[in-house]
This record gives C-alpha cells, sequence and structure tokens, in this order.
C-alpha cells in the first residue's frame, strides 16, 4: 500500500489512524528480525519512499550496523528474516578519534537529529561516495534521502532509518521529502523504537533467564566429578525428542506439535530437574562405595586386617621358634583366611553386584572377628561397616536412597516458589516428576497413567537413558546401547516408561545420534 499525501504539510486523521495502527503492529511482533522488516516497510510505506536501510547501534555504541536493506524498484532486500548481510558497519569515529560527521547515518545517530537531503548528488558536508558507487553499479540514481534516528526510553539511540526516493505514487516521479513525510517518519522511528526496545528486552532477559538456568545446572554437575554435564545431556536428548514429535506426520504423534513458547519451557524444565540436589550432601551424591563417607572407610576395614595379620605372623614365629608345626599350620591358614575374607569385602563395597543372603551371612560372620587396640577389644565391622557392606544393590543405604530420592520434591518446592511468566507455569511440574514411572511406583508423589504429562514422561525416558548410557560413574562402567535398549524396553513392559516415546525413540533412531555425540565407541554396538 502506498499513500498519498494531501497538499498541505499537516498530518491528518488518516495519517495519526495509520500510524496507530502499525504502532500496535509493531508492538505485536515477537520476532526480533520481523520486527525489524516491519519497522522499515513501515516507514517505506507511509513515506512513499522507494528504498531504506535500518541501522542497529552496536553494543559498544561505536558502529550503526546493517540490520535490514530494501529497494522496491530495484527488488533487493537484505537482512531481516533473510541471510545476514556482511558489509562492514559505519564507524560513528574517525581515524582521529572524532565523532564521524562525513557519513550522513553516521551523523544523525551522533547528533541525533534529523536530515533530509533533496539531491544527494549537491549535498555538501556529507561523503555520498557510497550511494554513488552503488548506482555507478546498479544503474539506480539516489537522490533524495531522509535519515532520522530512533532513540528510546532513555533518550538513547538505538539505530538508524534512512529512506531513498521519495516518489510520486502516481507518476513513479522522484522528489524531495515533503515536511509531512518527514513528520511521519520520525514519528514512526518513535513509535518503532519503543516496539524494538521493548523486543530486545525481552529477548535479552530471556537469554538471561537460560543462561542463568544453565549456570545453576553446571553449579549441579560441579558438585560430584562423577556426573559433570549430566544435566547437558539431559536437556539436549529430551529436546531431540520434542524435535522429532514436531518432525513427526503419521502415528500416535501426529497430532501433536510444541509451540516456541512450549519448548522453551520444556527446556528449561529438563535443564531445571535437577536443581533439588543443590541440597544434597556431597559424600552422596558422590558415594562411589558403599563404606564411603568423607573418605573410602575400606581403608580403615584394611588396617585393622592389617593389624589382625601382625598377629598371626607373630604366631607363626612363636610356633617356628618352639618348633610347634600345628600352631603354624594353623597360623598359616589364618593369614590366607583373612587374605580371602578382605578381598571379599573390597568386591562387596565396590557395590558392582547384588548382595545375596550368604554374602550378607559372610559379611555378619567377618564381623564377629575382634581386634584390639591399645585400650579394648572391638569386633572387625562396626554395625554401621555392616549395614552399609550389606547393601543389596549400589552404594546407597535407605538413608541416603531416601536423601537422594528428596531431590525430586525439592525441585518441584524451589522451582513452584519462582513466578515464572505464564507461557513457563509448568516448568516446576515438568522438571520435578521425571522420576515417576506410569505404575506409579515412582516418586516423589507416585502419579501414575494420564497424572504424568508428556514433557515429563519424555524428561524421565532422557534421564533414565542418560544414567544407563553415562561411562563417568565411579560405580559402574557405562553399558553399551544393545544393553541399555534391552533395559529400557523391560522397563516400557513394567509401565515404568511411556511406550509410544520408546517406540518413537528406536524408529527415529534418537538414541543413535545421541550415541555418535556422547557416547565412547566401545558401547555402540548396535545400529
Amino acid at each position: 500500500m502506498q499513500v498519498k499525501m494531501n497538499n498541505n504539510n499537516s498530518i491528518d486523521a488518516d495519517h495519526l489512524r495509520r500510524l496507530t495502527q502499525i504502532g500496535l503492529a509493531l508492538s505485536a511482533e515477537k520476532n526480533i528480525d520481523r520486527l525489524l522488516e516491519k519497522i522499515l516497510i513501515e516507514t517505506l510505506t507511509i513515506t512513499n519512499a522507494d528504498g531504506g536501510t535500518l541501522y542497529l547501534m552496536s553494543e559498544n555504541e561505536r558502529e550503526l550496523q546493517f540490520a535490514f536493506i530494501q529497494n522496491q524498484s530495484m527488488g533487493l532486500k537484505m537482512g531481516g528474516t533473510g541471510e545476514k548481510i556482511t558489509w562492514p558497519p559505519i564507524k560513528l569515529t574517525g581515524a582521529d578519534g572524532l565523532p564521524n560527521h562525513s557519513n550522513i547515518s553516521a551523523h544523525v545517530a551522533n547528533t541525533a537529529e534529523a536530515v533530509h537531503i533533496d539531491d544527494v548528488y549537491h549535498a555538501p558536508g556529507f561523503n555520498f561516495e557510497g550511494p554513488r558507487e552503488f548506482d555507478k553499479k546498479t544503474g539506480y540514481r539516489t537522490q533524495s534521502m531522509l535519515v532520522v534516528p530512533m532513540r528510546n526510553h532513555d533518550n538513547d539511540i538505538i539505530g538508524v532509518v534512512q529512506l531513498i526516493n521519495a516518489k510520486d505514487p502516481d507518476t513513479g516521479r522522484v522528489f524531495s521529502f515533503p515536511l509531512k513525510a518527514q513528520e511521519l517518519a520520525k514519528s514512526l522511528a518513535s513509535q518503532a523504537a519503543v516496539a524494538l526496545t521493548n523486543n530486545m528486552l525481552i529477548f535479552e532477559l530471556k537469554n538471561l533467564l537460560d543462561a542463568f538456568i544453565q549456570s545453576i545446572a553446571l553449579a549441579i554437575d560441579e558438585k560430584s566429578p562423577y556426573t559433570g554435564g549430566h544435566v547437558r545431556r539431559v536437556a539436549g536428548l529430551t529436546m531431540n525428542i520434542a524435535e522429532k514429535i514436531n518432525a513427526t506426520h503419521d502415528g500416535h504423534f501426529a497430532g501433536i506439535s510444541f509451540s516456541e513458547d512450549e519448548m522453551q519451557e520444556l527446556r528449561m524444565a529438563a535443564w531445571l530437574h535437577d536443581i533439588g540436589k543443590i541440597t544434597t550432601p556431597d559424600h552422596v551424591v558422590d558415594k562411589a562405595t558403599k563404606l564411603e563417607k568423607i573418605y573410602d572407610r575400606i581403608e580403615d576395614v584394611k588396617t585393622r586386617f592389617e593389624l589382625l595379620k601382625c598377629e598371626y605372623h607373630l604366631a607363626i614365629r612363636n610356633a617356628q621358634k618352639n618348633s610347634s608345626g600345628h600352631s603354624l599350620e594353623e597360623a598359616a591358614r589364618e593369614l590366607k583366611v583373612l587374605d580371602e575374607e578382605y578381598q571379599f569385602l573390597v568386591q562387596v563395597n565396590s557395590g558392582s553386584e547384588f548382595i545375596q543372603d550368604e554374602m550378607i551371612e559372610r559379611i555378619k560372620k567377618i564381623a564377629k572377628r575382634q581386634w584390639t587396640t591399645s585400650s579394648q577389644i572391638l569386633p572387625l565391622l562396626s554395625e554401621d561397616e555392616v549395614y552399609n557392606l550389606s547393601i543389596r544393590r549400589g552404594t546407597l543405604n535407605d538413608e541416603e536412597r531416601t536423601m537422594i530420592n528428596n531431590h525430586a520434591a525439592l525441585t518441584y518446592k524451589m522451582l513452584n516458589k519462582l513466578p515464572f511468566p505464564k507461557k513457563l507455569h509448568k516448568i516446576a511440574e515438568y522438571a520435578a516428576a521425571h522420576h515417576e514411572k506410569l505404575d506409579g511406583s515412582g516418586y516423589p508423589l507416585g502419579l501414575k497413567g494420564d497424572q504424568l504429562s508428556l514433557q515429563s514422561r519424555m524428561i524421565a525416558l532422557a534421564d533414565i537413558f542418560e544414567a544407563l548410557t553415562a561411562k563417568d560413574r565411579p560405580y559402574k562402567k557405562g553399558k553399551t546401547l544393545g544393553e541399555v535398549l534391552q533395559i529400557i524396553k523391560f522397563m516400557v513392559k513394567d509401565q515404568h516408561i511411556d511406550s509410544d516415546l520408546y517406540d518413537l525413540f528406536i524408529k527415529e533412531k534418537i538414541y543413535m545420534d545421541y550415541a555418535r555425540r556422547e557416547l565412547a565407541p566401545f558401547q555402540i554396538d548396535v545400529e
């Protein structure tokens, strides 16, 4: 649409109405690149300009950067949502460090005053070699020019709009920008600056929030040298699953598509799913062996065994001295038994195998041995050591397991207190449910079936897959893909994991994309 200028130079009601409509449209646009295009296109339209350039102030406020260029008669369009403009920026100062007033756009940015030129070929005071060179190469004729600053609410210059060749919409004749067009351009530039500032502020706040969330996740991972990268990997895999769902046009997920806001909400939930671990004691998070607290207490056990062995070595020397073959044989046999028992405890302490009843009985029997300090006789193993060595699977006892499991409830408690905007209000729900299971046997709330959102199920699948394949845990080596997929298949059968998500995971080979990024070559045993 082109706007016809009335003969008088005042802005009439139609123009005011048009400016209002443009202002509303600019305020509604959330995409910065599309907003940049709208700003220039609307300014070209309302002033009947043939072409123009929108510049943005650089972060260091020393340059004007090309943001969007359009020339209607030449069919030229660069920047914005298209390919990025690679032209060098306009310097706001010269080599001498003084303000650059030879370039008209730099002059406007430096002075915050609009400039109108009737004919750039006959305009003293500015260097128009750029437009002349452009005209020479293209056959275009740059004539009239209007350059206006864009000021934000703090009165800072955030950009410059440069318009070229005001044209009569009926005849196409190029003429000078009339006073009305100049006023309209200034008014529109002011509205555009407000819309752009708001948009950029929202964009910067979003980036700040994302960066802050990732910093928290990094801090949680850094609590343990064995889980570094866990949160990043879970978040990345979760978003891989979401992207595949969005790209699916048949099957169970054909009618499901996550919006940009929903993707952001899911991404943040995945990054924050372990935030509750921030209060979990380090020695529990890092518990590499069953006897580990601040240090691995197997070393204390080893010392006691060595003291016991010293007693038997002494008995052997006495037996040799007294030529007692029976005592010598008995002491040697006990030394061998002690070595075997210690090696058994070392193996049990690693947490790498399931502890059966007979193994627990053996631990208790070993514990009944006694060793002597300088002042007392004590059992070889304390009650707490027996309790921890008898852990059936893994390295955590019941109290420590509860402590670890509590991180999910704490995740919800912490995130639910944050005033997330409406479009992100389910972050706490999604993040805290990553240990829930479809059959209701998960934690912290024992949710099941439809009580679990698709987003929570996605994070849960990603968390389980990452944990099973992780090659940096102290108590186990990372399993191979074949082993992991078989385990997850059984978990689907037991209604712990969503079967439709598992089918998508297999069909789209999401596991293989992850494996190529994150796993060691020996783990990739399937295609």
